[in-house]
């Protein structure tokens, strides 16, 4: 029994971890069913009614990549992405509600059509009234869109977790892959390129798998396993990418008063200040979804607390509390200039304990500086001073040693002014008398241990009106 509760664990971990899909196994057919929203189409939907409906042709939108789907053994003439870009084109502009879009893909069948209809009524229709209107116009395009799915890269980022005991064993994979779309729209009148978007979408892949496998008994092998892999459908990501084009390029146009919506200036502005806002947002993404966030501030002040460990002379070792103040001066991106100052308490017990303050500078080394979540190092000189005036009867107040401390941490960026940082500190120092105990050839050393919150700010520069006014006031 003991055997099969370990088995049911590793199952109920595998299913839990993925039961979104676990619990959706296909166990039957299916009927046909209106096709997926993907994560644009909302956006898409919602847009408001448009002033005026817009002709625009769409002779050919395809794959331009010219990749053929990757198999393990053999090859195939499959495409990596669909053919269709035209058709999911068509259809997003024909959503949006702001394009009337007209079949130009299959021009010739539409015009081999409407010279069928018009010999049948000159030549069999014989009865046919001279005063019949002939076959309307086709309509003309005053806009025709442009480009292609212009890259497929596939597994851009890789990856996976595992873990095997005594036959017991679970793991994780991913993989994820990245479309390309480009969108242009061109005048028919002038032929100028009025805008061009640029968009890419990740394709996402999972595997989820965990597994038994032990011999229970002599000649007796008990083995089993569970798993679970899910992809996401290229066709949904080149049809979200292609409805965020056309989303970005009816808001690009509303901006350059190319067309305007139903309701006039005050919409155009709101649709105008929302996407402006999300695309500073997207543009501030590197490719492999890190955000970058700009230093606007030259100046920092934070506040830590946490716990202190020191590591002397005595065998006994207890924390203690610890609690600092910090300013930091931006030199440049990567390096900063830190003054802090420190109250901690070290502790060995009922051997030793008492309560330092002490005073360092630092040089920060920033290694992703635009990163909203960065990690840094730092190192620097500085003091540690006895601020308790007795202990155990002796004078300590005014002691002071000099030390090296270096540490490492890790900075979250709430916002521009507000970060929260999470560090370990340690502190060499140059004194073996710390503790009152003096043992061997190794200095008194101990660690700092915190959590912090910063705030960003610059100081207030004086403007070119308020340093003549200041001249004049003296004058």
């Amino acid at each position: 029994m003991h055997y099969f509760k370990k088995i049911i664990l590793v199952v109920l971990l595998v299913i839990f971890n993925s039961c979104g899909s676990y619990f959706n196994q296909p166990l039957y057919q299916e009927p046909s069913r209106v096709g997926e929203f993907s994560k644009s189409t909302d956006k898409l939907l919602d847009l408001p009614d448009a002033a005026q409906k817009l002709e625009v042709a769409v002779y050919n939108f395809s794959d331009q990549t010219g990749q053929f789907k990757p198999v393990e053994n053999g090859s195939t003439f499959s495409t990596a992405v669909t053919q269709g870009g035209t058709t999911i084109l068509i259809k997003a502009l024909e959503d949006s509600g702001w394009f009337k879009p007209i079949e130009r893909e299959n021009l010739s069948n539409l015009t081999t059509e409407r010279n069928i209809i018009r010999n049948t009524k000159q030549e069999y229709i014989k009865n046919l009234d001279p005063n019949t209107p002939p076959l309307p116009p086709l309509l003309y395009a005053g806009l025709i869109l442009e480009g292609g799915i212009i890259s497929y890269d596939t597994n851009i980022v890789t990856g996976g977790i595992g873990a095997r005991y005594f036959g017991l064993g679970a793991s994780s994979q991913y993989r994820q892959d990245r479309i390309t779309v480009y969108l242009r729209a061109v005048s028919t009148t002038s032929g100028e390129i009025l805008k061009t978007i640029y968009v890419s979408k990740t394709i996402l892949s999972q595997s989820l798998s965990g597994n038994f496998f032990r011999f229970v008994k002599f000649q007796r092998l008990l083995e089993a396993e569970t798993g679970i892999t899910q992809s996401e459908p290229v066709q949904i990501a080149v049809k979200d990418a292609i409805e965020k084009a056309v989303h970005d390029l009816i808001i690009e146009g509303v901006k350059d008063q190319l067309w305007s919506s139903k309701d006039g200036k005050e919409v155009n502005d709101q649709l105008v200040n929302k996407y402006l806002e999300d695309k500073k947002f997207e543009e501030s993404k590197a490719l492999y979804n890190r955000l970058f966030v700009d230093r606007e501030y030259k100046n920092s002040i934070s506040l830590s607390g946490g716990a202190n460990l020191i590591d002397g002379d005595f065998a006994t070792k207890r924390l203690g509390f610890y609690g600092a103040a910090t300013y930091q001066h931006n030199i440049n991106n990567f390096f900063d200039i830190a003054i802090d100052g420190a109250v901690f308490d070290l502790n060995n017990g009922e051997q030793y304990q008492n309560i330092f303050g002490s005073l360092g500078i630092n040089g920060v080394f920033n290694l992703l500086p635009k990163d909203d979540l960065a990690p840094f190092i730092y190192a620097g000189p500085g003091l540690v001073v006895d601020i308790r005036e007795t202990v155990n009867e002796q004078t300590l107040f005014g002691r002071a040693f000099f030390k090296l401390q270096y540490g490492a941490g890790i900075q979250y960026k709430l916002n521009p002014r507000v970060g929260i940082k999470l560090f370990g500190e340690h502190n060499v120092v140059l004194s073996d008398e710390l503790d009152f105990r003096i043992n061997g050839n190794r200095d008194d050393f101990y660690f700092n241990f915190g959590i912090g919150v910063n705030y960003n700010f610059n100081w207030k520069n004086k403007s070119k009106k308020e340093n003549i006014e200041d001249l004049e006031n003296e004058d």
